[in-house]
């Protein structure tokens, strides 16, 4: 169990972050990333009813042809995808490189990337599992959103239910309409890590008939910073074992390290990876869980094996 000391220290890192993404997010025009293949599209400061504006980058496979059809892979925090030169930390998530790499190789389908910014100030209430949250204790739930490290983790209740419909009701049919994609659940995605795993499995319980798979990389089972005592993991996996869509028609992800907030998670891993396998998932076809041991909760690591679940969503069946 990690001590209270690397909890502390876990948390002022998180909120650092947290403030340098604020100081990127508050740049009036961030610039266009730069990406090494393909093409990378700017819809900026795409407005919602659901949910505060944010900008959108869709990246185009290289060889995008508006004649043929392509699966949708939507991401969450998309302003660490594609360029490191951009991003407050340095690091990037690779996308560009490893999906043109995976499509050259013949490993991965040519497919179109949707990159969804976060609102920095809004993220943990954007992408904690609404319906999972509410079935807290009203005391627990206030208590939740009280939390914080100078300021509160949650600048306002939680609202992933309207981030979701944001997605599905607002930005999908633009995408549709946009980009020649191929629309149906069966080559529709969504990824993210972190919280942004959490929303990823949330999105595709949610919507299933919009989402035929999830990536949930580093997924941040505690909800908070702390193991012991925490109700929430249990509310998390309540809402799995009632909401999982059935696995003959969906596929899910995960991961996790070792090393610094993902030393929190083996334990809670384990529970989910039971829970979906007793749901009929697989780990041949409908799901895989993999370990990385060593491997710290950064954009560098995720871009390390990113490949791995690009493949199982997107590979060539």
């Amino acid at each position: 169990m990690p001590s209270a000391r690397f909890l502390r220290v876990t948390l002022g890192v998180w909120t650092l972050s947290l403030c340098l993404a604020l100081l990127v997010a508050c740049q009036q025009k961030p610039s266009l990333p730069q990406v090494s293949a393909g093409q990378l599209i700017r819809w900026p400061e795409v407005t919602s009813q659901f949910i505060a504006a944010r900008h959108v980058d869709i990246w185009l496979p290289p060889g995008y042809d508006s004649t043929q059809h392509y699966p949708v892979l939507y991401v969450h925090d998309g302003q660490m995808l594609f360029d490191s030169t951009q991003t407050w930390n340095g690091q990037d998530w690779q996308i560009d490189e490893v999906c043109s790499q995976l499509i050259a190789a013949g490993r991965m389908r040519p497919a179109i990337v949707v990159g969804i910014w976060n609102d920095a100030k809004e993220r943990h209430a954007d992408y904690f599992p609404q319906a999972p949250f509410e079935s807290l204790p009203e005391p627990v739930q206030d208590s939740l959103l009280k939390i914080g490290w100078e300021s509160p983790l949650f600048a306002t209740p939680v609202k992933s239910d309207g981030y979701l419909r944001f997605i599905v009701e607002e930005l999908k049919p633009r995408i549709d309409q946009t980009f020649a994609t191929q629309p149906e659940a069966a080559n529709t995605f969504v990824m993210g890590s972190s919280m942004g795993g959490l929303i990823s499995w949330y999105a595709m319980c949610e919507y299933p008939e919009v989402f035929g798979g999830a990536a949930c990389l580093s997924t941040h089972w505690p909800g908070t910073f702390t193991v012991e005592g925490n109700p929430i993991p249990e509310a998390f996996f309540a809402y799995l074992r009632e909401h999982l869509p059935p696995p003959r028609t969906h596929r899910i992800y995960f991961d996790h390290g070792t090393a610094t907030l993902d030393s929190l998670y083996p334990p809670l891993q384990r529970v989910a990876n039971q829970l979906v396998q007793a749901a009929g998932y697989d780990s041949l076809h409908h799901m895989q869980s993999m370990v990385f041991l060593g491997q710290d909760h950064a954009e560098r690591a995720w871009a390390r094996r990113v490949h791995l679940p690009l493949q199982f969503l997107l590979g060539e069946n």
